[in-house]
């Protein structure tokens, strides 16, 4: 057996739901032309991050680097979330366990199976957590395809993936770049309801909810963003959900790590919006959801009741106003 098919093997023993190999060649320039587009048009808001010139050459982040193996995980669990006026939304990224310690856990086993086959064997993984255009690798790695919403899509789990990378010295055979299947699909694009895909294949945080909820550290969210954000506190899931390829293929996950604790799909409003920082601890202890800080979460709760309370008043007739105001039972 090939070495590359034995880090194939051993990547799926750990866990891996899928695993594809990418040749670092002389780049090619159009991901860091497109990167730096994005950029000057000023599409990343406040995550400066994205401005670091390694993201745009990846042997700025590991010069001996050869080849990139590319990994993903599936995360779906088929849970619906409490329906109701007042349900607080959390993005399924977030139900269960940190998805960087899950990743982290079994990529760690990857490179240290990897340098026992050899002491030259050099190796370095990454789970959202370094300068690498991890969308760009999946799809030149063959795991899926970048979509319209900017998401990749893998043919058997949709775009319900964590992704994670190990640059390696290793000079390994590359597997073939998969070719995109959104075909004339916009459903993504007209779902959005504050229109944060303005073309396909192209994000911008500004109108983004998810953007907004998570990294947006202003005291207030922008009134632009407030009355679209319909229950989502953390994260947004509008544009997967709608997604033809997740509604048809997305399959359970068996990584018992991310199935969702109780309360991140039937979180109200009115709790969430008055959350103390000792109950906020207790709660999120080991997840990806403490990016976002108590007084954020109380932030985007309250910013989703003020929308509601000003619906309310907005569609109350003359002749109601006059009554009391009660809440639906």
């Amino acid at each position: 057996m090939t070495l590359d098919a034995q880090i194939k093997q051993k990547a799926l023993e750990l866990g891996f739901h899928k695993v594809g190999i990418a040749a670092i060649a002389p780049e090619t320039s159009e991901s860091a032309v497109n990167l730096r587009t994005w950029l000057s048009k000023g599409y990343h808001a406040d995550m400066t991050w994205m401005e670091n010139p390694k993201r745009q050459e990846i042997r700025q982040v590991m010069p001996e680097a050869q080849s990139v193996i590319c990994v993903a995980l599936n995360y779906y669990t088929p849970v619906s979330r409490s329906e109701g006026s007042t349900t607080a939304k959390i993005a399924r990224y977030g139900w269960g366990r940190d998805y960087h310690k899950v990743l982290h856990k079994k990529l760690k086993a990857l490179v240290a199976w990897m340098h026992t086959q050899g002491e030259s064997v050099q190796a370095r993984y990454y789970a959202d957590t370094g300068p690498i255009q991890d969308k760009v690798w999946a799809q030149r790695a063959g795991i899926g395809w970048i979509a319209k919403n900017g998401n990749v899509i893998t043919r058997d789990y949709g775009s319900w993936v964590f992704l994670g990378e190990v640059l390696t010295n290793l000079s390994l055979t590359p597997d073939r770049p998969h070719t995109s299947h959104c075909g004339t699909c916009t459903r993504c694009m007209d779902a959005c309801p504050t229109g944060a895909i303005p073309q396909p294949y192209v994000v911008d945080a500004n109108r983004c909810i998810a953007y907004h909820t998570i990294e947006n550290r202003a005291e207030t969210l922008p009134d632009a963003i407030v009355p679209h954000l319909q229950g989502w506190v953390a994260g947004c899931d509008i544009c997967q959900d709608v997604c033809p390829w997740n509604q048809r293929f997305a399959q359970a996950t068996d990584v018992s790590d991310f199935q969702p604790h109780p309360w991140n799909v039937a979180s109200t409003l009115p709790e969430l919006a008055a959350i103390t920082d000792e109950a906020y601890d207790r709660r999120f202890t080991g997840s990806a959801l403490r990016r976002i800080k108590p007084w954020m979460l109380r932030r985007n709760a309250q910013a989703n009741l003020s929308t509601d309370s000003a619906q309310r008043l907005t569609t109350t007739s003359p002749t109601d106003s006059a009554e009391p105001q009660h809440d639906e039972p």
